[in-house]
């Protein structure tokens, strides 16, 4: 057995949870490929919501599923994460953040901590009992160990009743390495009143 690398991994969580006729959401397109990744596990009768504020990715992603020819299973919108709920109204079997910036692209744009949180509240309500949310966290560039950091505060605080929360990391690699942290839904989180 070997361990997996934290793509492989993030992968190999979402397989857990997502199964053909499911929704899933790719909360940061970049490049697209979690969006294919995504598109292969919910067939044709499944969907997925990919966003990304940059057009350079939204044309990316798009032409990754286009080269593929299952642009139908997925749309790509031009928005940021925070605002899922306004287009994903039904039960998300799995949602993916890769935290940061696009590779290759203005190291200057990156996630934030407030967003991303937001979208991580409404992927929380949106998701399934036994769903889970993969966040992929970049945090060696200007900006990012203060999200990493808003991150792990917020998630920590999640009561356990409701949701799991697991941090899978490398310690030993230098310059920064990315890690994740999967939420798991474990119980419906009582609305608010």
């Amino acid at each position: 057995m070997k361990l997996e690398r934290v793509i492989q991994y993030a992968q190999t969580l979402l397989k857990m949870s997502i199964t053909e006729g499911d929704i899933a959401v790719d909360a940061t397109a970049g490049n697209g490929h979690d969006t294919l990744f995504l598109a292969n596990l919910v067939g044709d009768e499944g969907y997925v919501y990919a966003f990304d504020v940059q057009k350079e990715a939204v044309d990316a992603t798009l032409h990754r599923l286009l080269d593929n020819a299952l642009e139908h299973r997925a749309i790509v919108l031009k928005d940021g994460h925070e605002n899922v709920a306004k287009y994903v109204t039904k039960p998300v079997a799995g949602a993916i953040f890769n935290l940061g910036y696009l590779p290759g692209s203005n190291h200057d744009l990156v996630t934030k901590p407030n967003t991303t949180i937001q979208a991580i509240e409404s992927l929380l309500k949106l998701l399934k009992v036994g769903g889970i949310i993969v966040l992929v966290v970049y945090h060696g560039h200007e900006g990012g160990k203060e999200e990493r950091d808003a991150i792990i505060h917020f998630v920590s605080e999640l009561p356990q009743k409701y949701v799991h929360v697991l941090r899978y990391e490398f310690i030993n690699q230098k310059n920064e390495p990315p890690f994740i942290i999967a939420l798991e839904k474990v119980k419906n989180i009582p609305l608010e009143s």
